[in-house]
């Protein structure tokens, strides 16, 4: 049996694309923005995970420590990271960081496209 396609709304798929370039960020990106010094990187891993290899310059901010909002900053975006794309953590820090009036952004892949792609890696 045939899978059909169907074709999508061409506005609708403008919205989305535009909300989900202005959310979200990849790590050919991300590395940019750090060198142009425009973002604020969090990790939101537990912190045992972190200490075994984050991106440079990340700060840890562990689930057990979102209500301190520690490291957070309202003058640049906060770029938050978890594991993998299939990782909700980072969505899940996102939704309450931005209660609280940060600028967040997500990055596509997470940790492991971080890795598994070769970029820098700190200790």
């Amino acid at each position: 049996m045939a899978t059909q396609v169907m074709i999508n709304d061409p506005a609708k798929a403008k919205e989305y694309f535009e909300a989900k370039m202005a959310f979200t960020t990849g790590p050919v990106e991300l590395e940019r923005m750090m060198k142009n010094n425009e973002v604020n990187i969090v990790d939101v891993r537990a912190a045992e995970d972190y200490a075994k290899g984050h991106i440079p310059g990340a700060i840890n901010l562990p689930k057990d420590q979102w209500e301190s909002l520690k490291g957070l900053r309202k003058d640049k975006t906060n770029v938050l990271y978890c594991y993998s794309h299939v990782c909700h953590l980072a969505a899940t820090a996102a939704v309450q960081f931005t209660g609280k009036g940060y600028p967040i952004m997500e990055l596509d892949g997470g940790w492991r496209w971080w890795k598994d792609d070769e970029f820098e890696i700190e200790e």
